[in-house]
Order: C-alpha cells, then structure tokens, then sequence
C-alpha cells in the first residue's frame, strides 16, 4: 500500500472509524449503568446475595451463549449490518430489569440482557477490527478507551442520580434513551461490514489459536477478578474504610482507561507481542506490590500497574483474532467467548482461593495470571497463513 492509498483509505474510514466508536460508547453507558444499578435492584426485588448471584449468573449466560450466535450473523449480515441490530437491541433491553413483575421475570430480564450485550460486544469488535484493518495501522485500543470512558462517565452520573434520592429506574431508563440516540445517530455512519464470501460457520479454537484464547481467558479473568474483589483485598487485608476501597478500583480504572488512551501509539511502536509481554509483566508486579506491601499507597500504586498493565492486552488480542480466524467475525467471537468465559470464572475461582489459602494468596493466583499472558504472548499475536 503506497502511502498515498492509505491516506485516501483512511479519509474514507473516518466516518466508519467514528461511527464505531459512537457504538462502543453507546454499550458502554450501558454497562455502567447497569454496574451502578446492581445495588438498587438487589434492594428493589429483595434478593439475597444468593439470589442477586443467580441474576448476575443469568446475565453472564445470555452474554456466554450469544457471542457465537453473533459471529455467525457478523459473517452472514456483514459486521455493520449486525451491530446497527445489536445496538437496538441494546438499547431497548436496558428498560428490562426494572420493567419485572418478579424474580423469575428479572432472571429473564437479565439473561436478555446479558445476551443482547455479548451480541454487541462482538459485533462491534468483529466491525472495529473492519475498520482497522483497512486504515492500515493499530486503532483497536482507541474504542476500548471511549467504551471504557462511557463505563465511568455513566457509572458516576449514576451515583449523583441515586445519591439525589431519584428513582433508581431512571439510570436505566436515562441510560437506554441515550444509548439508543448515540447508536441511532450513528448508523448511518457504519459500512455494511465485510459478510463471509463462505458460508458462516463458528469457529472451534485449533492448535494455532488456543496460545490466544488462552491469554483473553487470563487478561479477562484477572480484570474481572480485581473488579470484584480489590475493595475487599483493602477493607480486609490493608484494613481501609469503604469509600478508600472504592477508590482503589477507580484507580485501577482510571489507569487502565489511561493506558488505553495511548494505547495505539504504543502497539505502534512497541509492537502487539511486546503490548502483551510487558503489559502482562507490569500487571503481575503490581498485584505482588500489593501482596509484599499491603499498605493503602503501596496497593494504589499496585493497583494503577495493573490497570495500566492489562490495559491493551484485550483490545490487542482483539485484533489477533479478527486475522487469526476462518473470518474476522469468526476470530473475534472465538477471542470474546474464550475471554468472557474468564469474565465469568474469574471472581468465583479468586472467592475460592481466598476461602482455602488466604485473600494475599489469591492475588498471587492473579499475578500469576497476569505472567501466563506475558509467556503466550509471542504464540498469542502469530499471524494466519
């Protein structure tokens, strides 16, 4: 490609490149939205901490079981064609948690949902590597950073609704409405996608693949397991009050939308086997800076390596897998089921550790984690054919 054909494709792709971004940041309000909610529909329907497991379990399901589901469609439809249906779809099951007469109705409500985000979440990342591809340089990280700006900006608009006393449907309804104006506006900005000149067919990991699913199954494990457990790591291990817990989350967040920010400009220049390698190394540090020294900097500064660390691991192993596959639609679901599957085992592996061997011991469990992304990093990013 001679450097004027790239800039013209680029030129061409702006639109798209936007347009895709605008979908990210339409699941993102979502997501945030709903993480904010959680609390509010425990009280709402009056869940035990059993029952409210059994309705995240219901969400993680739908999300699981529909991610093959909407490869498939990504190849047959086309990627653009398939995330304007997704997003509509996203849009109008934000409404359903709050709209269930009861627990069996929410347990639906949320297997729904969870299944309209997992078709989504592919979809727009089968269409991100799409676009990438044809722009002719690393821009994956550039959509995981709006989706994951949207997560803190939706999740903390939240937290002043509740906190004002307004009725916690209205984060859901609010976020609905807005996730459904952002996705609308902007799908006429998406090209149809590339649809398989093949018949659409799902995609069992071969030998070449499994280094890379691997590593998505760790770097999603490892996000899932210290979102849902670092508050407690500092309330019981660093012996911090809950609002200092909470902000070694946000911290973790923050470094990781941080790292995600510029994260193209490094996959440019260090390359996505070196994203993996020093990004796995630099989240396993962290975590054991937090177990050697379990004191509130110590494990902020743990904490933001980590982020910081697993930032672009994800987004990267993304874009491997949209190459790696019998189609890119192919790959990436492969890549979203495998690390959603980590998703989903990560926080109840890291309870059962903890509940054996001690809470430090789990987060060794991570930081070893984070090394296995490190060691399949050359095998994880190996181009097809």
């Amino acid at each position: 490609m001679t450097a004027a054909t790239a800039v013209n494709d680029r030129a061409a792709t702006w639109t798209d490149r936007a347009a895709t971004i605008a979908m990210f940041a339409a699941n993102g309000i979502g997501i945030g939205a709903w993480a904010a909610s959680i609390p509010s529909i425990k009280l709402r329907y009056g869940l035990s901490d059993g029952s409210l497991s059994l309705v995240l379990l219901a969400f993680a399901i739908g999300a699981v079981l529909s991610m093959p589901v909407a490869g498939l469609l990504s190849q047959r439809l086309g990627s653009g064609h398939a995330t304007r249906i997704a997003s509509a779809g996203w849009a109008a099951a934000l409404t359903l948690p709050f709209l269930a007469p009861g627990f069996a109705a929410l347990m639906a409500a949320c297997f729904v949902l969870g299944g309209v985000s997992g078709g989504l979440d592919v979809s727009m990342n089968v269409h991100a590597s799409s676009v990438e591809r044809r722009w002719g340089a690393a821009i994956m990280s550039s959509f995981h950073a709006c989706w994951s700006a949207a997560c803190l900006v939706a999740a903390g608009l939240a937290a002043i609704i509740l906190r004002a006393n307004a009725d916690p449907s209205f984060v859901m309804f609010g976020a609905a409405a807005l996730a459904a104006l952002i996705a609308a506006a902007s799908w006429a900005g998406l090209s149809g996608g590339e649809a398989a000149a093949r018949s659409a067919s799902l995609m069992i990991p071969g030998r070449s693949a499994l280094p890379l699913c691997a590593a998505v199954l760790l770097a999603m494990l490892s996000e899932g397991a210290i979102a849902d457990w670092s508050g407690v790591y500092f309330t019981t291990i660093v012996g911090v009050s809950t609002s200092a817990a909470a902000l070694g989350y946000a911290t973790f967040a923050g470094a990781m939308l941080a790292g995600r920010i510029i994260g193209d400009a490094l996959v440019r220049l260090l390359g996505q086997a070196m994203i993996l390698r020093t990004g796995g190394a630099l989240a396993a540090a962290g975590l054991l800076l937090a177990v050697v020294w379990p004191n509130q900097i110590a494990c902020e500064i743990g904490l933001a390596m980590a982020g910081f660390g697993l930032a672009n691991i994800v987004p990267t192993l993304f874009s491997a897998g949209g190459r790696l596959g019998v189609s890119p639609a192919a790959g990436v679901a492969m890549a979203a089921t495998a690390g959603y599957a980590g998703h989903l085992s990560g926080p109840p592996i890291m309870g059962a550790v903890a509940t054996l061997a001690g809470l430090p011991n789990a987060m060794v469990v991570l930081a070893l984690c984070a090394a296995g992304i490190a060691a399949l990093a050359g095998a994880s990013v190996v181009r097809k054919g």
